[in-house]
């Protein structure tokens, strides 16, 4: 059985493409996996922010995840900062990745440094790739824009491993191939995302019936009137289409010559994504009016998270040369 791993930031609500594009791949992990995934609060605080915030982030992100059919009978779900290992391996991770590695990274350079860039945004790759390596995961979901982190936590794990011996096992990335990219309603052209830059352009998980149809009525087509999938010339039409094709397992392409024009379509994505998100808003609701279950589930899953990363963190500071204390360095 493989393992897998992942994790998503606590920062801002979750939308239809963090849905399609990672939560209900990983829900489908839980099944034939060894699957761990995680709140990753310790890389929300790159950035300004407030401590209350956080804390309420961090836990409704738990309450999402949970929602959307992460089973901890069948994963372990944990919140990053409750599993003590990754700070601790993210520094020998410092110490093994490079200036220059880290200043190509294309979300540092696309900020472009300056005096009041927290420094934790720059060396937060070498936190990323801890997360991975302290769990022997051998696939890690990733969205197309993560895998030059992927890349660089197998670049480290190489060098680690050639310099002081087999200590990290090399993962693989797995990229979804269906919906993985989900674009903008009003910008086809980019990333659905957690901006409020284009409010109507993105559908947040727990957005109501009426709302989600509103955004699909509004969403941007073109000034043609036949429904075609071509992601080139019709990028917003085609969008459509793919959540379409996404809500039902069917092909976009086999579902355009079914609709007359761009009404029809958008009235029956409407429909498609409301149904699809029912349950999710359902689970929602009952896991809000039990926090003490949700406190549970991550207590027990950093406890599960800490019997694997705990030993691997061992190893690597043993292998690293460091002086180890009686016990291990891990108690």
């Amino acid at each position: 059985m493989a393992r897998v791993l992942s994790g998503v930031k606590s920062t801002g609500e979750l939308h239809l493409g963090n849905y399609l594009g990672a939560f209900r791949n990983w829900v489908a992990d839980q099944d034939d996996n060894d699957a761990f995934y995680f709140v990753a609060d310790l890389h929300a605080m790159t950035i300004d922010y407030e401590p209350a915030e956080l804390t309420r982030a961090t836990f409704d992100l738990a309450v999402n995840l949970l929602a959307v059919g992460l089973d901890p009978d069948r994963c372990t779900l944990f919140a990053q900062s409750h599993v003590p290992e990754h700070p601790r391996l993210s520094w020998l991770m410092e110490c093994t990745a490079t200036y220059g590695e880290l200043s190509r990274m294309t979300q540092w350079k696309d900020r472009g440094g300056g005096e009041t860039v927290r420094a934790g945004f720059f060396t937060y790759p070498a936190l990323m790739a801890a997360d991975v390596l302290l769990y022997d995961a051998d696939r890690v979901p990733v969205g197309e824009d993560q895998r030059q982190h992927l890349e660089l936590t197998r670049d480290v794990a190489i060098r680690f491993n050639n310099r002081f011996g087999k200590v990290f096992v090399v993962p693989e990335a797995a990229v979804p191939k269906v919906a993985a990219r989900v674009m903008d309603l009003q910008e086809p052209a980019r990333k659905m995302s957690k901006s409020e830059d284009s409010p109507l352009g993105t559908i947040f998980l727990l957005d109501p019936p009426d709302e989600i149809d509103r955004k699909i009525r509004k969403a941007v087509t073109d000034t043609e009137t036949e429904v075609r999938y071509d992601r080139q010339a019709k990028p917003g039409v085609s969008n459509l289409l793919e959540l379409l094709g996404a809500a039902t397992g069917r092909d976009p392409l086999v579902l355009a010559p079914g609709f007359a024009n761009y009404g029809a379509l958008k009235r029956d994505v409407s429909e498609a994504l409301v149904e699809m998100l029912a349950p999710v808003r359902r689970r929602h609701a009952e896991l809000s009016a039990d926090p003490g279950y949700v406190h549970g589930v991550l207590a027990k899953g950093a406890e599960k998270a800490r019997a694997i990363a705990g030993p691997t963190l061992d190893r690597a500071m043993r292998a690293a040369g460091l002086l180890a204390p009686p016990g291990g360095f891990v108690s």
